[in-house]
């Protein structure tokens, strides 16, 4: 005798081995023996066979019309032996009854299980619902498999050319495109920006790179609206003397500028001139939103995304040629170097060039300065600067004679190709211009704290820098206080602080008050902006470092150890760690290969090769 049986939410046959009152001993068609209750068994029987009986079963379960059978039922509930006699127009057969069984268990949507061998036939309305979630998710993975075989041909669905940007960095993982890109990705076994790319829909990894960045930072793109025209001050007196700024080939915003004018009394007074846009960005205009919402400029490689507009920074930039406000520092100093006199105003002031790097490293430099002065038209200025740049550093206790000049590195991108350009900081053009605007920072931070009115400032002390409206000191700069004014065209805490010193030169009432919430709120997002912005710039550097190497085929390249595994290519600001490296002591040079090099991960293998003798000399870009 054999037995069909319920068992862990399914059923079972097996041949029974042994009969008690409560139990029974049965043994399954592929020899497990197992003990069951007697009161889950549904139902004995001799034929067909125990091994055919439930494929047989399954068969007969296949050819019920299970919406008949509901439609038949009736909404009580019901015993399946009784359903059968209905169905089948007379007492089931084993065989028959299992199938019915199967069948009841098998359309949960049609019927509910009450009890063993008892069901309910669910009400229309939930049927109907039912069927209805059915068919729908039976639509959805269609378009999902749809969607699949589309990826996986290289062509893009329509729907998903509005989801890019969202699928690529912040998916909601229950939405159908995500679920089809995921498969689509595991399928090709590429990632899915390189799955859009295959599509056509992302050009390359610079823009996937660059798009994260966007998507974050700018999500309703880096356009300005309309800007109203600038309301600019009509009566601001001219300055005597013409003034000169020092910058990159690339620079737009134009913040600073000096002159240099030597006075009827022997001394010689020096101005430090600052582009002046709070003269033209009231608070809480147009101009104001925009800026406080991006807080800062965007630098990286090949472009930038500036804090203002195109047309207010063609209006106060210290572009040469014209007379623009600017807010000015003037230095009296006497032959003996000393400082005499310190004044500031707000004036227009006649830029007379706008020098560039490139055209000033040849000439002004430290021998030239050693031999007498600058051959340059403007030598006699910028030679008169640097002496003062001197004083200024030791003014605040940071001149070294052995100061060690750091390492910095130019990008420039044409046609997607690049060039990586090494400098030296603490070239005499770099101090020069920034000991003149830590000079300025310093003496206006020191001006504001004075007149009781709140400031940002750009303290640092036990080593860490950060932003705060008490003016403390900048350990690393060696001043008591440092309110970052010189770049109001690039930063929004410059812009800020501008406001109160032209209110303080005015003079007029303070723009922002003591623990003014607008003031504190924007020096935290700044904060938080400035450092997002910085890890972009550092990212970008690093695909651009990347893409260098693979433009000139670098296979080999010399770097010298950090520490441990950590290394610097010569050269190159690019910094990585090399795991097959040992018992390299720091300092030492050493030949690394590379290889697998990956611009979308922006990972690269690299492999140590051997130590270079001492006099190796790094690669040349």
């Amino acid at each position: 005798m054999n037995v069909f049986y319920e068992e862990d939410g399914g059923f079972k046959v097996g041949a029974i081995l042994a009969d008690n009152a409560t139990s029974l001993q049965v043994e399954a068609p592929h020899g497990k023996r197992s003990k069951i209750k007697a009161s889950a068994v549904l139902l004995r029987f001799e034929q067909p066979a125990l091994s055919a009986f439930m494929e047989a079963a399954q068969r007969t379960a296949d050819g019920i019309d299970v919406d008949f059978m509901w439609q038949c039922c009736g909404a009580d509930e019901f015993e399946c032996e009784t359903l059968g006699r209905e169905y089948f127009g007379h007492a089931p057969s084993p065989l028959e009854a299992a199938g019915l069984l199967l069948r009841l268990h098998g359309a949960p949507m049609y019927f509910y299980k009450k009890g063993r061998g008892r069901y309910k036939a669910a009400p229309a309305e939930a049927l109907k619902a039912a069927l209805a979630s059915v068919e729908k998710k039976r639509l959805l993975a269609e378009q999902k498999q749809t969607y699949i075989d589309e990826l996986a041909a290289g062509r893009l669905p329509a729907s998903f050319k509005p989801l890019i940007a969202q699928l690529l960095y912040a998916p909601d993982k229950n939405s159908l495109e995500w679920k089809a890109l995921e498969v689509a990705s595991e399928q090709l076994k590429l990632l899915p920006a390189r799955v859009f790319e295959r599509c056509g829909a992302l050009a390359s990894p610079h823009d996937y790179h660059l798009g994260r960045f966007l998507f974050e930072h700018f999500p309703q793109g880096t356009a300005f609206a309309d800007v109203p025209a600038l309301a600019m001050p009509a009566d601001l007196p001219l300055a005597e003397a013409p003034a000169f700024s020092i910058d990159d080939e690339t620079t737009t915003e134009i913040d600073d500028a000096f002159s240099v004018q030597t006075l009827a009394n022997g001394n010689t007074r020096f101005g430090i001139h600052i582009a002046a846009p709070a003269l033209g960005i009231a608070v809480d205009s147009p101009l104001d939103v925009a800026a406080r919402a991006r807080l800062s400029t965007v630098y990286f490689p090949g472009d930038k995304i500036t804090m203002l507009p195109p047309a207010a920074i063609d209006a106060f930039t210290l572009l040469e040629g014209a007379a623009r406000p600017a807010l000015s520092l003037y230095l009296e100093v006497d032959a003996a170097g000393a400082i005499v006199s310190t004044h500031s105003l707000c004036e227009r002031v006649t830029i007379s060039a706008n020098l560039r790097h490139g055209e000033l490293e040849s000439v002004f430099t430290v021998e030239a300065l050693t031999n007498g002065g600058v051959e340059h038209r403007f030598g006699r200025e910028i030679t008169a600067l640097w002496r003062l740049a001197l004083q200024l550093q030791a003014a605040r206790g940071k001149a070294d004679a052995n100061e060690q000049q750091r390492v910095e590195y130019n990008f420039y991108v044409n046609d997607g190709r690049v060039r990586i350009v090494e400098r030296r900081r603490g070239s005499p053009i770099d101090k020069l211009v920034a000991e003149m605007m830590i000079h300025a920072n310093a003496e206006w931070g020191r001006a504001l704290s004075e007149a009781g009115f709140v400031a940002a400032y750009r303290a640092q002390t036990g080593g860490v820098a950060r932003m705060t409206t008490v003016p403390t000191p900048h350990d690393g700069l060696g001043v008591q206080q440092y309110a970052w004014a010189s770049s109001p065209l690039r930063r929004y805490v410059d812009l800020l602080n501008q406001r109160q010193l032209l209110a303080l030169f005015t003079p007029a009432p303070a723009v922002y008050a003591q623990g003014a919430p607008e003031l504190l709120a924007a020096l935290r997002e700044f904060e938080l902006a400035y450092d997002s912005y910085a890890e972009f710039q550092r990212m970008m550097e690093r695909y651009w470092c990347l893409r260098w190497i693979e433009q000139e085929q670098a296979a080999e390249l010399n770097a010298t150890v950090i520490r441990d595994n950590l290394i610097r290519f010569d050269r190159l600001p690019l910094v990585i760690r090399v795991p097959s490296l040992h018992d390299v002591q720091s300092g030492a040079n050493v030949r690394i290969a590379l290889s697998r090099l990956d611009l979308w991960e922006l990972s690269v293998h690299p492999e140590f090769v051997a130590i270079n003798a001492p006099e190796g000399a790094g690669e040349t870009l």
